[in-house]
């Protein structure tokens, strides 16, 4: 008699074909199955390597299920990561518990902190125009320059060349808002709710929050960017307008007349300027997702139950199919009616019934359905203790 170890290719696709533990079960699922089917009272015009191939699609289906709902629980957390392992095959995370991280909501805070002036993935670059007397228009294509008086636009920094936008103007060194807060200052402010014997009479020194520095900071620098500074610009398309009219050129008795402006090109989300992002590369969507099919030696017996159950309604399907090809058989002096349709019609709602349970079941075990049911739990333990009699009036109050 053929055993499902030593048939050649017992199933299509020969994913668990080397399990022990598959084998075995395999040779009792043919049993199980025909019993189930009528094969005592009436033989079921099923072959072995059909059923194996039900059994196998079974396990089949019951992994992609499963890895499904990993992927819904845990999607956040592989984003980004390695779709492969180091020998290019799946990397196995359908078996492991992946740890929580914030790389998601980092990334996606990336072009807040990159509009803030703040951090980001994309670089910006600083040049210079030089002014020339009696002109206001400047195109920053044309006139932004590096240092070596090469036009940024064209250079590697631009690279692919696309278009840039325009990141600060600065008409003033940027250090002087904050000479205020030089160590060397006659007014050091470290907090405001104490005061110290300073060494010299005319030197008070203060203890204050850091948030106060920050804030003071900040209008210090609005300050000279608003108002001490009788200068400004406005954006035409790829055109500067400086405002007053520049009175010299670049060079006037030896003093340097530049227009220091940064910019940054036009955003390319597969290539951030500022580090190698190897993450561009990895799982982007569950398609993806590093999971490979779950060995069936490591699917419990719950798990197990269910895959005998859909590998017998796959069959009895089949097993319709098969009856349907010929609706009756004549014989001598009667016509036997077969069950074809009747079998399909049973296997699809059986085989229904099986996916939509196991569905049910596996959405209401979504870690964030979890952390839900544990949150109830507590808050109904909470209620009972409240109502728990307390001898002697000692207790530890709870909510």
């Amino acid at each position: 008699m053929a055993t499902f170890a030593n048939t050649t290719t017992p199933t299509p696709f020969g994913f668990f074909d080397g399990e022990t533990e598959f084998q075995t079960e395999a040779d009792n699922i043919v049993t199980f199955v025909k019993r189930r089917l009528g094969d005592d009272v009436l033989s079921v015009e099923l072959t072995k390597k059909q059923i194996w191939a039900n059994f196998e699609e079974s396990t089949l289906e019951f992994s992609s299920i499963l890895n499904q709902y990993q992927a819904k629980s845990q999607l956040v957390q592989f984003l980004g990561m390695p779709t492969t392992g180091s020998s290019g095959a799946m990397s196995g995370s359908e078996g492991k518990y992946p740890r929580e991280n914030l790389d998601f909501l980092t990334r996606f805070a990336e072009p807040y902190a990159h509009e803030a002036g703040i951090g980001g993935a994309y670089n910006m670059i600083s040049g210079s125009i030089a002014l020339v007397a009696g002109k206001q228009d400047y195109d920053i294509y044309k006139s932004l320059k590096d240092v070596n008086s090469n036009l940024i636009f064209s250079s590697s920094l631009n690279s692919p060349r696309s278009k840039m936008t325009i990141r600060e103007v600065f008409h003033f060194s940027p250090q002087a808002a904050y000479r205020f807060f030089d160590t060397t200052s006659a007014v050091n402010y470290l907090n405001n709710e104490f005061s110290f014997e300073s060494f010299t009479p005319e030197t008070i020194f203060y203890v204050l929050p850091v948030f106060e520095d920050i804030l003071r900071a900040g209008m210090m620098d609005v300050s000279q960017r608003v108002r001490r500074s009788a200068y400004s610009y406005i954006v035409q398309g790829s055109t500067l307008r400086i405002f007053p009219m520049p009175t010299r050129h670049t060079v006037t008795s030896g003093s340097t007349r530049n227009l220091y402006v940064r910019v940054m090109p036009l955003p390319d989300a597969y290539n951030p300027s500022s580090f190698t992002d190897n993450t561009v590369f990895g799982v982007t969507n569950i398609s993806n997702v590093p999971f490979g099919n779950i060995q069936f030696k490591h699917i419990n017996s719950i798990g197990r139950q269910w895959v005998r159950q859909f590998a017998l309604t796959c069959s009895k399907e089949l097993l319709g199919i098969i009856r349907s090809k010929f609706s009756t058989i004549p014989m001598p002096g009667v016509t036997v009616d077969l069950d074809g349709a009747e079998l399909i019609s049973q296997a699809r709602e059986e085989k229904s019934r099986l996916l939509d349970d196991l569905k049910e079941m596996l959405d209401s075990l979504t870690y964030d359905k979890l952390a839900a049911q544990e949150a109830d739990k507590a808050e109904n333990l909470i209620r009972q203790l409240k109502a728990v009699p307390v001898p002697l009036g000692k207790a530890i109050t709870t909510g």
